[in-house]
């Protein structure tokens, strides 16, 4: 069973209309590590065993410093050996440079993205680093052969424009039924915004979207990816809009399943 690594990314700069995504990982790291809550994945695999989890902590942003870059070199230098890693964001915008640090290792690599909002604005409020636009960025610097984009409840013409110019599988959330399955020829990449998920079970987010899948729709699909899942991101909590730390738990419990398909689809 490999190790499986966690890094707290605690960056919104780019938050288009609420700041707080930044303390997430510390209260999503206090839900996965809380007594109250078994430590075993649904697929059977004991997170609480030596060496299993291990914690990289937070990366430090330096005001001097460019945050693209730090967040590149520290996920290029912790997956090197391989490992499975998690990110914790954070708003949506870090998966870009999560992503350009994940394709110095895996030249062949499939994104599925759950989230209410497509996430592929060309430049939002003129802002190319805008939470609104990583998939933009990931998708003009090839940084992924694939984009599946699942849960979609937000398109407006700019988003169809982008999806056929970059060829990307969209899955609207008005279409997912609850045996969607999908098939995948490659490495896998979660990325999965905490909003994609119907508020009713995440009020803790910036942009409320209702209509959205439950968590077991959520966890179900995650559970039916068939090939190595070799990274992932949970971005999007904003604790300032959580009510009794719910959002947290949910959370925690995505990581919980993410890492136990980790472990579960790691090649040998």
């Amino acid at each position: 069973m490999p190790a499986i690594s966690v890094l707290g990314i605690p960056h919104d700069d780019n938050s288009s209309f609420l700041k707080g995504p930044a303390e997430a990982p510390p209260l999503i790291r206090g839900e996965l590590n809380s007594e109250a809550y078994s430590v075993w994945s649904e697929t059977g695999v004991n997170l609480g065993a030596a060496g299993v989890l291990i914690d990289h902590g937070d990366i430090a942003f330096d005001a001097a410093g460019d945050p693209w870059g730090l967040i590149e070199h520290n996920v290029a230098r912790i997956i090197a050996s391989r490992e499975p890693l998690i990110c914790l964001g954070g708003d949506h915008a870090v998966t870009h440079p999560i992503l350009r640090g994940m394709r110095r290792k895996y030249p062949k690599l499939t994104i599925l993205h759950i989230d209410a909002h497509a996430d592929i604005y060309h430049a939002y409020q003129d802002n190319p680093r805008s939470h609104a636009s990583p998939f933009a960025r990931i998708m003009e610097e090839r940084l992924c052969d694939r984009l599946i984009q699942v849960g979609l409840r937000t398109i407006n013409d700019h988003h169809r424009h982008q999806f056929k110019r970059f060829g990307v599988e969209v899955i609207e959330m008005r279409h997912w039924r609850d045996d969607l399955r999908l098939e995948f020829a490659t490495p896998v990449y979660v990325s999965l915004d905490i909003d994609g998920l119907d508020p009713g079970y995440a009020p803790g987010v910036s942009h409320r979207e209702p209509g959205g899948p439950s968590l077991r729709q959520v966890i179900n699909l995650i559970h039916s990816i068939g090939q190595p899942i070799v990274g992932a991101d949970i971005v999007e909590y904003n604790p300032r809009c959580d009510v009794a730390n719910m959002t947290a738990t949910v959370a925690a419990k995505l990581v919980k399943e993410i890492a136990g398909m980790m472990a579960t689809t790691a090649t040998p």
